[in-house]
C-alpha cells in the first residue's frame, strides 16, 4: 500500500517534472536505491560492488587489444559474480549437504539471501557477455550501469532485462500519453492479479499444504489435487503479476521491457511451455549456457548432456534446495523425451489431448517445487495417489471446492487470453460504432480505477504481501 500510493506516485511525479534524460535517470536511480535499501541497507553495498566489478570488467574487455586478454577479463568478471552469488545463496545448501553425508562441519553459518541477487546477477552477466561478443558497447559511466541493474520496476523478481534492450531508453526516452495509459492499465491488472487472485489461490493451497506432516498425510487425494491446482494458478498469477506491474511501470516512465509470460498453461508440449513461461530466464540459459555448450549443433549424447547441465542449473537457480534441482531435472527429462523419442508421435496427438496432458505434467512439477522438505514432498506425492491411507475425498475437501469453485474458475480464466481477446473485440467494435466507442472509452478510463480500489480493499489489513518468487 505504501509502495502504490506513496513511493510509485512520487517517482512518477519526478519523471513528469524533470525534462532532461539525465535528470530523469538520476531521480530514477535515487528512487531505485531507496527501494532496494528498504529491506536492509547493508545489501545495497553488495549491489554497488557487483555493479563495480562488471563495470570495470566490461571496460577492460572493450579496451583489450587481443582476444586472449578479452577472454581473461570475461572469465574473471563472470567468475567473481558467480562466486558472490554462490557464497550468499548456496553456502548453507552445500555445507548442509556435506554435513548430512560426512558429519562435518558441526555448525553451518546462517547467511541471509540478499533480495533480488539472482536476477541482477544474471542481468550483469548478460551485459558483460554481450560486451565481449561486441553486441553492445561498454557503458562508460558507472552510475548509468548501476541504474540499469537497480531499476526498481524489475530488479527484485524480473523479468531479466538485457542492457542492449533498454540502452536507448536510458539514453533517450519519452513516455507518450498512449504508453502512460497502457502502463497504468497493465500495472493495475498486475496488481489485481496479485492482490485478489494470487493471494486467494494461496489461501486455498495453504489450507492443505501449509500443515504439519500428520495433517498432510491425512489430506485426501482430491484435497492434494485441489491444493496443487490452486498452487499452479497461484504461482502463475503471482509471478506474471509482478512482470505485468514491471512492464506497466516501465511504460509509464518510457522503458520498454519485453514480455515474460505468454499464457503458458495453454502449451501443447513441455518445450512450448518453457518458451511461454518466464521467457527472460529461458532465453538467458539458451543464449548464455546452452548455445555456448554446443546447443543442437553437436551429437545427440552431447545434446543430452547439455540439457542436463542447463536444467540442473535452472533448478538450482530457483533455490538452494534439492527439490528445486529435482524440479529442474524433471523438466529436462520431459524435454529430452519430447525431442529425442516422442517428437514424431506427438505431432499426431490431437491438441485437445496435448494441452490437458501438458497441464497435468506441469501441475505435478509444482508439487516438486512447493516442498523443500523431502519428507513432506514424499507425503504429498504419496497422498496424491492415496498411498497414505488418506482416502479419495472428505468433508473439508468438498467444502473447500464448493466455496471456491467460482473463484477458481475465474482465476483459471485469468490464465488464458480470453480477457485480452474480449478487449481486442471491444476496441474493434469501437472503431465501427459510436455507441461502442463511448463504451470502450468508459472502460479504458474506469477499469484501472476499479481494479486499484478492489486491490486496495483486498490488501487492507495486510501489511506484508510478498511475491512468491521473493523466497527463491
Amino acid at each position: 500500500m505504501l509502495f502504490v500510493f506513496f513511493f510509485l506516485t512520487a517517482n512518477l511525479i519526478s519523471q513528469l517534472v524533470l525534462k532532461t534524460a539525465r535528470g530523469k535517470n538520476i531521480a530514477m536511480l535515487v528512487f531505485s536505491l531507496i527501494f532496494y535499501s528498504w529491506s536492509g541497507p547493508r545489501y545495497l553495498f553488495l549491489l554497488l560492488g557487483m555493479v563495480l566489478i562488471c563495470w570495470l570488467g566490461a571496460l577492460g574487455i572493450q579496451r583489450s587489444r587481443g582476444k586472449r586478454e578479452r577472454k581473461r577479463y570475461l572469465i574473471l568478471t563472470v567468475a567473481l559474480c558467480l562466486v558472490i552469488l554462490g557464497i550468499f545463496k548456496y553456502t548453507g545448501f552445500f555445507l548442509g549437504t556435506f554435513q548430512s553425508l560426512f558429519g562435518v562441519p558441526e555448525t553451518i553459518p546462517t547467511i541471509v539471501l540478499p533480495i533480488g541477487i539472482s536476477f541482477y546477477t544474471f542481468q550483469l552477466i548478460s551485459y558483460v557477455v554481450d560486451v565481449y561478443r561486441r553486441q553492445v558497447r561498454a557503458q562508460e559511466k558507472y552510475w548509468v550501469l548501476l541504474l540499469y541493474a537497480s531499476l526498481f520496476h524489475q530488479c527484485i523478481a524480473g523479468p531479466i532485462v538485457r542492457y542492449q534492450d533498454i540502452r536507448q531508453d536510458i539514453i533517450r526516452r519519452r513516455a507518450t500519453l498512449g504508453e502512460i495509459s497502457r502502463g497504468i492499465s497493465r500495472f493495475t491488472v498486475g496488481l489485481a492479479k496479485k492482490a485478489i487472485l494470487a493471494n486467494g489461490c494461496a489461501a486455498i493451497a495453504d489450507a492443505f499444504f501449509e500443515v504439519g506432516p500428520e495433517e498432510l498425510a491425512a489430506v485426501p487425494a482430491l484435497g492434494i489435487l485441489l491444493a496443487a491446482f490452486a498452487f499452479t494458478l497461484q504461482i502463475y498469477l503471482d509471478f506474471s503479476a509482478y512482470s505485468d506491474m514491471a512492464i506497466g511501470m516501465g511504460l509509464m516512465c518510457g522503458f520498454h521491457y519485453k514480455e515474460n509470460f505468454n499464457y503458458p498453461y495453454l502449451s501443447q508440449s513441455i518445450g512450448e511451455f518453457w518458451r511461454r513461461w518466464h521467457i527472460s530466464l529461458g532465453s538467458f540459459f539458451r543464449d548464455y549456457v546452452y548455445i555456448p555448450l554446443g546447443g543442437n549443433r553437436c551429437s545427440v549424447p552431447r545434446q543430452i548432456l547439455n540439457l542436463f547441465v542447463v536444467w540442473f542449473l535452472t533448478g538450482l537457480w530457483h533455490g538452494a534446495s534439492w527439490n528445486f534441482v529435482l524440479w529442474g531435472l524433471y523438466f529436462g527429462l520431459l524435454i529430452g523425451l519430447e525431442r529425442f523419442l516422442l517428437a514424431e508421435k506427438l505431432e499426431r496427438v490431437p491438441v485437445a489431448v496435448k494441452i490437458p496432458v501438458v497441464f497435468l505434467l506441469v501441475l505435478f512439477s509444482w508439487i516438486l517445487f512447493k516442498f523443500t522438505d523431502f519428507s513432506m514432498l514424499g507425503i504429498a506425492l504419496k497422498g496424491l495417489f492415496g498411498l497414505n491411507g488418506n482416502g479419495l475425498t472428505g468433508v473439508d475437501v468438498g467444502l473447500a471446492f464448493k466455496n471456491n469453485l467460482f473463484f477458481l474458475i475465474f482465476s483459471a480464466v485469468a490464465a488464458t487470453p480470453l480477457g485480452k481477446t474480449l478487449r481486442t473485440m471491444l476496441k474493434n467494435l469501437s472503431r465501427r460504432n459510436q455507441v461502442w466507442f463511448w463504451i470502450n472509452g468508459a472502460w479504458e478510463a474506469l477499469h484501472p480505477v476499479l481494479l486499484l480500489i478492489l486491490s486496495a480493499m483486498a490488501l487492507a489489513g495486510d501489511s506484508y504481501n510478498p511475491f512468491l518468487y521473493f523466497q527463491f
